[in-house]
């Protein structure tokens, strides 16, 4: 396949409208690097400012204050910890998000755990239900013990990514090097987890390149695929079904050619259709699947999830072209459809969203039918 050069030739086959939201005028965002889009509600990890956002309804205006923060006592509030000790109330560098509209899921990354609100939080600064990866809320260290220590069916370190269809609960246990599964959402605190994937055991802590080396983002598709977005490794992982994802290689690499491939770029200087440079998310979306191809500044989009390894998209946003990688088009300006370093994106119905960290705010697209 043979990719079309021009993004203005390509995009009228994916977007309809693009807008951009940079939250509150008095308190903007800093480094979004979260965005979950629930039922019409907006959540925003805003990551520099340690805090996270909710907006009841989609913000329909450049600026528009939130109707709900947490990780801090007031809305303006960006302290770490909210400048004291952690707490069930407290976040430090807050990333992936989750929400079935009803409960709330945060990996609240340089805390070294996740939180889960078990009903959607309604005031500022509300305290977190339940802490994952540390025995309470007042510990944050990784791995509970000090980064020395080795890991448990309990413990974290650095999380950056969570994911529930509901039921099941992933983490992206990324400073693990490993996705800790959970047969349901945990309603107590430090549960252990049931089942690891990318180690052959709880406690391990060597990795091979066969292996999730980075996983930033797990991702589940409706029909069971299993998307991880191994960042250190340039690539994405994808198995065609989760349950059998335990213990088995992938099925499908995307931004390599073989499982043995780590160059950025695939050791190229510019990219192309089917390479990668730090990518952070996936998100599936009908019978296909976006990834913010993060170093490339870029979003890029496969129609069909891809069967072989190294498999070109089809289309992307964010660039005029497959083989321009830098930020903001390769300008210095910014414009609604330019991107520089996307690092989440979340799709409901036809509206997608997407952390535009390094422009420090979040676009909003209006995907074609």
């Amino acid at each position: 396949m043979t990719p079309t050069s021009s993004q203005e030739q390509l995009r009228p086959e994916l977007l309809q409208d693009t807008r951009v939201f940079k939250g509150a005028e008095g308190s903007p965002l800093l480094a979004p690097r979260g965005v979950f889009l629930s039922h019409n509600r907006l959540f925003v990890a805003d990551t520099a400012q340690n805090r996270l956002f909710i907006w009841h309804q989609l913000p329909e205006h450049e600026f528009q204050d939130p109707d709900v923060v947490l990780g801090q006592p007031a809305k303006a509030e960006t302290g770490r910890n909210a400048g004291g000790g952690t707490s069930a109330s407290t976040l430090f560098y807050p990333s992936g998000i989750w929400s079935d509209g009803k409960r709330l899921i945060v990996a609240d990354a340089w805390n070294h755990r996740v939180l889960v609100w078990h009903q959607l939080p309604e005031k500022d600064g509300q305290p977190a239900d339940v802490v994952i990866g540390q025995p309470d809320f007042e510990r944050n260290e990784a791995n509970v013990a000090g980064i020395s220590h080795h890991p448990t069916a309990q413990s974290l370190h650095w999380p950056y990514g969570v994911f529930s269809d509901g039921q099941h609960l992933w983490i992206a246990d990324t400073g693990n090097r490993r996705v800790l599964f959970f047969e349901t959402i945990p309603t107590s605190n430090y549960a252990a987890a049931d089942k690891v994937l990318g180690k052959p055991s709880f406690e391990e802590r060597d990795y091979d390149h066969n292996d999730p080396i980075w996983p930033y983002s797990v991702k589940v598709s409706p029909d069971g695929a299993l998307a991880i977005t191994d960042t250190q490794y340039y690539r994405v992982l994808l198995w065609h079904d989760w349950k059998q994802a335990f213990g088995s290689k992938a099925d499908v690499i995307i931004g390599q050619a073989s499982f043995d491939g780590n160059g950025q770029n695939q050791y190229g200087w510019f990219p192309q259709a089917n390479t990668l440079n730090w990518c952070y998310d996936s998100c599936f979306y009908k019978d296909g699947l976006w990834v913010a191809d993060t170093g490339n500044s870029r979003i890029l989009w496969f129609k069909q999830l891809p069967s072989e390894h190294n498999t070109p998209a089809d289309n992307l946003i964010g660039q005029k072209n497959f083989t321009t990688g830098s930020e903001n088009k390769d300008t210095i300006w910014t414009t609604e459809e330019s991107l520089y370093w996307p690092f989440q994106v979340s799709i409901e119905g036809q509206t997608m969203v997407a952390a535009d960290t390094g422009n420090h705010r979040i676009v909003i697209n209006q995907l074609a039918r």
